[in-house]
């Protein structure tokens, strides 16, 4: 007599549930690479922000070193343009909603106007070289 045999179920498919597994597995690495783009480009503005901060802070620097009794409080574009690298207009800088601001050159170390004399610095600090000069 032969034993009693169970028939064998041949797998060649995915299940539902892994099926379900995977999607939700790629979802979750999608969204985690939707939001480091966009923290990216937020850090892009921001070390754009900063260069453009540093050319106009050396410039003040040269002219300063050029007329030294000069009050800072009276700087104007015009006088810091034949200090800018490679002779360019003072730079604008672009925020996180994508509208331009200029450069307060009558301040040291130089700082981004928001209007009304409001500092524009989303980060927070003004030591952390984003944004800003810093220290």
């Amino acid at each position: 007599m032969k034993p009693h045999l169970e028939p064998t179920r041949c797998r060649r498919g995915f299940t539902l549930l892994e099926m379900s597994i995977v999607i939700m597995m790629l979802i979750a690495l999608v969204s985690i690479g939707v939001m480091s783009s966009s923290k990216i480009e937020e850090w892009k503005l921001a070390r754009a922000a900063s260069e453009s901060l540093r050319s106009v802070h050396t410039a003040q620097r040269m002219f300063l070193a050029d007329n030294p009794t000069f009050p800072v409080a009276n700087l104007t574009p015009a006088l810091l343009l034949p200090y800018m690298p490679n002779g360019t207009a003072i730079p604008t800088v672009k925020t996180k909603a994508g509208t331009s601001l200029s450069i307060s050159v009558g301040r040291f170390p130089p700082v981004i106007d928001a209007g009304g004399g409001t500092v524009y610095d989303p980060s927070g600090s003004s030591e952390d070289s984003l944004w800003d000069v810093g220290k």
